[in-house]
């Protein structure tokens, strides 16, 4: 059956008016390289030097930790880190290596406001991540506290979190874990102080623990370093009756962990 000419001319109209928007937001906000700025041909993209030097974490990794291996040692393997030093969470995923183009883009959104980077890098994650997102009840971002929210504004896990959600088809729990303390930021701490840093430093607020008892849940961060951050998260969580739960981040800062 055919469209009535009436309609064909308004859809027809409607698609040209949205054509000329486009262009006109294109005039105005030129697409740009996510990671070094220079122009691209469309929104959300990366340019061919940036792609280049991206460097995605794919198999062989190690089923616990997410660390690539530099061989394929079998299904199943785990690195020398997790036999050693067992995390209490049940596996990390992480999309990129925390370098080049992938370190840009987290500075971006977490210090200068880029919040239109967080549907590509969460995109990017549910690619990385899949086999921990399959088998969730729900997303968590590792939060912020309260005081330091106000300051930024906004939480960049939060951002990420909320993307992943959305693309995965999962309940986004963006409430139901909280910093009970501000803790002094990690950039440039040891292990052990980071350690330190964070413990007992999260918390499900009373009246949320049923958003999570009993759940598989995926904790979102932009980057995992020693994984003092999560594990102290991971703890509160499962403190709060979480069946499971596994990490996601967006960037994984492999020569601090090797």
């Amino acid at each position: 059956m055919t469209d009535h000419p009436a309609l064909s001319l308004v859809s027809s109209l409607g698609a040209s008016a949205s054509g000329w928007a486009r262009r006109a937001a294109d005039l105005i906000y030129p697409p740009i390289c996510l990671g070094c700025g220079v122009m691209t041909g469309r929104h959300g993209a990366v340019c061919a030097a940036c792609w280049q030097k991206l460097r995605f974490i794919e198999r062989p990794y190690c089923d616990m930790l997410g660390l690539p291996f530099s061989y394929d040692p079998g299904p199943g393997m785990l690195s020398a880190q997790a036999i050693a030093h067992p995390p209490v969470f049940a596996r990390l995923r992480s999309a990129v290596i925390f370098d080049g183009a992938a370190r840009v883009m987290v500075h971006g959104l977490k210090y200068k406001d880029r919040g239109d980077l967080a549907p590509t890098m969460a995109a990017w994650m549910e690619r990385g991540g899949q086999d921990c997102l399959d088998r969730c009840d729900a997303i968590v971002p590792v939060p912020l506290h309260r005081t330091r929210f106000v300051l930024r504004k906004y939480n960049q896990a939060a951002e990420l979190a909320r993307h992943l959600a959305k693309r995965a088809d999962k309940p986004y729990l963006p409430a139901a874990l909280v910093r009970t303390k501000r803790t002094r930021r990690q950039v440039g701490l040891t292990a052990r102080a980071r350690e330190e840093n964070v413990r007992a430093a999260f918390a499900v607020p009373p009246g949320r623990e049923p958003e999570i008892f009993g759940k598989r849940v995926v904790l979102v961060d932009d980057v995992y370093t020693t994984g003092a951050t999560v594990s102290a998260a991971t703890r509160a969580l499962k403190k709060a009756g979480a069946a499971e739960v596994s990490v996601l981040t967006f960037a994984m800062a492999l020569a601090e962990i090797i």
